[in-house]
């Protein structure tokens, strides 16, 4: 079964499909309007979503060399719920007029398998990290669509840190990968930031980023390297330290690791040194793409699962609810 995916949750217009040999396209058009403001802007994000969602599909088809697939998915949430509707209505429509199985995707669970891509000896139970600019939980899976929140950030996502981080410091936005680079030059001890704690092993990130808007502000001349890699080790101990927790708590060994702050080479280290399993996709397939919304998609169908036409797009969708 061949399986087209199309994920327009944010500021990433993406399409792609996968088969029972893997992944045979994966399209991705990144929206760079959003940048001069430090942030993805909601309304434009959807226009931006409507104006280059059909290139991309099509070629998300050529390059996989088909002029159909078997069915179709889509991402139905959770995210921004105006881009949500450009791929998932897309979607919906392509597969009516084609006469295929449909299937909405849990965005989550599209990062959440995103690891077995490149792994397919991962299989459940394991525990999983999904850490972006919008979401940082770390989940148990027991079975495709079985799912326990473990733990979670009680207010600000680790990638958000970055972004604000990043904001701080001049670098622009995204701020994830310019604070990854710029923190190749920096000392990770020079200054010592907190490592925020919340109850049992959840996670905060809003302290820690107010303790470098502190100290910014008392010493000026701070290196941007140093605060960039000190802020980014703090934010790898805090989640090497939550991940070595979850996995003696819950006795599981095997760690899939997703989402856009997956792509940081310091976590990325950090995480393959514990002594677990750490599946970690390539940089490709952390971000926001159409390859693992296919792939989820695929598990579903075939597990026999099918959505009608009825099925709605949401803003909010705990994966532990899908």
């Amino acid at each position: 079964m061949k399986v087209l995916g199309i994920e327009s949750s944010c500021d990433e217009t993406a399409a792609g499909v996968v088969g029972p040999d893997g992944v045979l396209s994966d399209v991705t058009y990144t929206q760079e309007i959003h940048a001069r403001f430090g942030g993805v802007v909601p309304e434009w994000a959807s226009r931006a979503h409507a104006e280059r969602i059909t290139a991309t599909v099509r070629e998300a088809l050529e390059q996989a060399g088909i002029e159909r697939p078997d069915a179709v998915a889509a991402t139905a949430g959770p995210g921004l719920i105006g881009a949500v509707l450009v791929g998932f209505a897309f979607a919906k429509a392509a597969a009516m007029a084609w006469e295929l199985p449909f299937v909405g995707v849990n965005h989550l669970e599209g990062h959440l398998l995103s690891p077995s891509l490149d792994n397919p000896e991962l299989k459940p139970p394991f525990l999983a990290l999904v850490v972006s600019g919008g979401h940082t939980s770390l989940y148990r899976a027991d079975a495709i669509g079985s799912y326990r929140t473990v733990a979670q950030t009680v207010d600000d996502a680790a990638g958000e840190a970055f972004d604000k981080v990043a904001r701080m410091l001049h670098l622009g936005y995204p701020g994830g990968p310019l604070i990854d680079r710029l923190a190749q030059q920096g000392d990770p001890t020079a200054v010592r930031f907190p490592r925020p704690k919340a109850t049992g092993l959840n996670m905060s990130f809003s302290g820690l980023k107010t303790s470098v808007r502190s100290a910014l502000e008392r010493q000026p001349d701070l290196a941007p390297a140093d605060v960039a890699a000190s802020f980014q080790e703090a934010v790898c101990d805090v989640l090497a330290d939550r991940v070595m927790r979850a996995a003696r708590q819950e006795g599981i060994h095997r760690v899939a690791v997703s989402g856009g702050v997956a792509a940081n080479s310091r976590l990325r280290a950090r995480l393959q040194a514990l002594p677990l399993n750490v599946y970690i996709p390539p940089f490709r397939f952390c971000t926001d793409n159409g390859a693992m919304i296919a792939h989820a998609g695929r598990q579903r169908l075939l597990r026999g699962e099918r959505h009608d036409m009825g099925l709605r797009a949401r803003s909010v969708w705990p994966l532990d609810a899908a």
